[in-house]
C-alpha cells in the first residue's frame, strides 16, 4: 500500500487532479487529505478540500483527515462525511507545529492519553471497525512516547497506524528513528505504515505499506515537463478559487518544495516575490 501523504496547502484536490498521472505512475492507491479542523459548529462539507468530493469523483481513493480535540466534533464531522459517501478517515496525532500542539491537537495529542482515546474511541464507533486510522508522531520531546501509548491504540479496531517516525520538536531535521518504529510494529494489533523520509536511502526491506509526501512533490520539480505542468495547475487553481491571491498563495507553496532543484533554483526568489498572476507566469516561463 502506497499512500500520499497529508501536506497542507500542497496535496489537495486540485493538485492530484492535475497531477493524477504522476500520481499514478508513482503507485499512489490512495490519497489522505490535508487535515480539516474538527471543531463544534463547523461543518467540513463547506469546506473548499472537500466539497463536492465524492467517492467516485477520483480514481485515487481519498480518505478525509481530520485535527482536534473534541471527541462530539469529530462524531459530528464524521457523521457528515459519511453522508457524502466517505468510507474512511483519519485522525491527525501527528502535526509537529507548536502553535498546534501547544493547543492539545495534532502531535500535542500524545500529551494527552484520556483525550487521545476519546477521540480514537469516537472515530472507529462513528466510521466502523477498520475504518478510521490515526497518523501519528513518534512523540513530541522523546520518541518513545507514543510506544507508551499503544496499549490504548491497541484496544481499537484501527485500519491502520501511520507513523512519521521523527519526533514533533525534530519537524521534519534528522534521521528517522527506525529501531523506534519497527518497535512500534511489533507491538502494535493494526497495520502500520511508515512514513518520514522514503528514498533510495532509507530502509525498504520489510516494511510493506509506506505514506510518501515531501519526496514525491520534490520528484514533480525534476520532470522534464514540470513548467509545464505548473502553468496547468495554475490556470486549474484560478478556475477554483477567486481572486489572485489564493492562487498566488497556493502556486508558492508547491514550487517552495522546488526550490533546491537547479531549474527552478533561480525562479524561486521570482516566484516567491511575484504579486500578480501575469509575475508569476512570467517568473515561470
Amino acid at each position: 500500500m502506497k499512500i500520499l501523504a497529508p501536506l497542507r496547502g500542497v496535496t489537495i484536490r486540485c493538485f492530484r487532479r492535475t497531477f493524477s498521472r504522476q500520481i499514478a505512475d508513482a503507485g499512489f492507491t490512495e490519497a489522505v487529505t490535508p487535515f480539516i479542523s474538527a471543531m463544534n459548529g463547523v461543518d467540513p462539507l463547506r469546506d473548499r478540500e472537500l466539497q463536492g468530493l465524492g467517492a467516485a469523483e477520483e480514481a485515487l481513493a481519498v480518505t478525509p483527515q481530520f485535527i482536534g480535540k473534541d471527541p462530539a466534533a469529530l462524531r459530528f464531522c464524521l457523521k457528515r462525511i459519511k453522508s457524502a459517501g466517505y468510507k474512511t478517515a483519519d485522525l491527525n496525532c501527528g502535526c509537529p507545529f507548536p502553535m498546534v500542539r501547544n493547543k492539545g491537537r495534532g502531535s500535542g495529542l500524545l500529551r494527552t492519553p484520556d483525550i487521545l482515546e476519546a477521540m480514537v474511541k469516537a472515530g472507529c464507533e462513528e466510521m466502523g471497525e477498520g475504518n478510521f486510522s490515526v497518523k501519528a508522531r513518534l512523540g513530541v520531546d522523546s520518541p518513545d512516547e507514543l510506544a507508551r501509548l499503544m496499549p490504548i491504540l491497541n484496544r481499537y479496531p484501527l485500519r491502520f497506524l501511520t507513523v512519521h517516525a521523527r519526533t514533533a520538536r525534530q519537524m521534519y531535521t534528522g534521521k528517522p528513528d527506525i529501531q523506534t518504529f519497527e518497535e512500534i510494529r511489533a507491538a502494535a494489533k493494526m497495520p502500520v505504515v511508515y512514513n518520514g523520509d522514503y528514498n533510495a536511502d532509507a530502509p525498504q526491506t520489510d516494511i510493506p505499506d509506506i505514506m510518501v509526501g515531501r519526496p514525491f512533490v520534490v520528484s514533480l520539480g525534476k520532470l522534464s515537463d514540470s513548467r509545464e505542468l505548473l502553468l496547468n495547475y495554475i490556470d486549474q487553481s484560478a478556475a477554483e478559487l477567486h481572486g489572485q491571491r489564493p492562487v498566488l498563495g497556493r502556486i508558492k507553496e508547491l514550487v517552495s518544495y522546488w526550490q533546491d532543484i537547479p531549474y527552478w533554483k533561480n525562479r524561486w526568489p521570482l516566484v516567491k516575490t511575484s504579486t500578480s498572476l501575469a509575475e508569476l507566469t512570467l517568473a515561470i516561463r
